[in-house]
């Protein structure tokens, strides 16, 4: 039996044990609110409707009165907003701006297992999002696949005047590739994997044209931006900061030593104060 082969085997075992519920990385609205409530920091929960798309995007806020900058926070894959409660619950967040975490299309609550891959779309629809909320002052936040999801809104709608990025996968010629993901697009396998992770084995097939497709509007971004990075990511390399330096105007690259992919749902403590200091810039 192989490695990889046995790796597998491991994986698509264990999930089917657990009945793969501890991968879907999600809360329901009930258990926010409760987790809100212990830790005594008001929030909201609503949903943003396209009719179109026959989507509904689950939306959480944490706002207060007289707060002109918006925080909207988008996170990787597979994943889910619930990935940014440790920062929604941050009194010196909380002061400084309002904000909101967003369910990506497919995750979450957000139509969950229906992906939508489509880099340009999303950002379409996310663009849409502001506008429905009329949010101003926007300083977007994306981790790995949220990267270039904040990075686009800023290409796309003048509302966004930050933008920062936690290790972000926004390089098409270094985004690696993932063996496992190919199990979610073989329909022999694909109904073992648990189904935030099938949604983001569709993003990552295509995740690199994706990127291509895009990169011509980078020259449209003139909002500071921030990268954040581990120089130990090995989910992410490190390399993509040459990417962010060479096609963003406004560019700080914050490396972050001997650190991985998990420097947003890990080091909240490196991430917070260039939270501040971008939310300081933009007043």
């Amino acid at each position: 039996m192989s490695i990889r082969f046995r790796t597998a085997y491991i994986f698509f075992i264990s999930c089917i044990l657990s009945s793969c519920t501890s991968l879907q990385y999600r809360a329901s609205n009930d258990e926010v609110y409760n987790a809100f409530a212990k830790a005594s920091v008001p929030t909201t929960i609503d949903y943003y409707t396209v009719d179109s798309l026959d989507l509904k995007v689950r939306v959480q806020h944490v706002t207060a009165e007289g707060n002109e900058v918006n925080l909207v926070f988008f996170h990787g894959s597979p994943s889910s907003n619930y990935a940014w409660h440790r920062y929604l619950k941050d009194s010196s967040l909380g002061i400084a701006a309002n904000m909101h975490a967003i369910d990506r299309p497919g995750y979450g609550y957000s139509n969950f297992g229906k992906s939508m891959p489509s880099l340009e779309k999303q950002g379409e629809v996310m663009s849409a999002l502001l506008e429905h909320y009329d949010l101003k002052n926007v300083i977007a936040v994306g981790t790995s696949y949220g990267g270039p999801v904040a990075a686009r809104l800023a290409a796309i709608n003048s509302r966004v005047k930050g933008v920062v990025m936690i290790s972000p996968a926004i390089d098409p010629k270094n985004e690696k590739r993932i063996w496992q993901s190919d199990f979610t697009q073989f329909f022999l396998t694909r109904w073992l994997v648990p189904t935030g992770y099938r949604v983001a084995g569709d993003e990552k097939t295509v995740h690199a044209a994706e990127l291509a497709k895009i990169e011509k509007d980078w020259d449209n971004v003139r909002v500071p931006v921030i990268h954040i990075h581990g120089d130990a990511d090995d989910i992410v390399p490190y390399i993509n900061v040459e990417y962010s330096e060479k096609v963003f105007k406004n560019i700080e690259i914050i490396t972050v030593p001997d650190a991985g992919h998990e420097i947003a749902w890990r080091r909240s403590d490196v991430v917070i104060p260039y939270l501040l200091k971008m939310i300081q810039r933009i007043r």
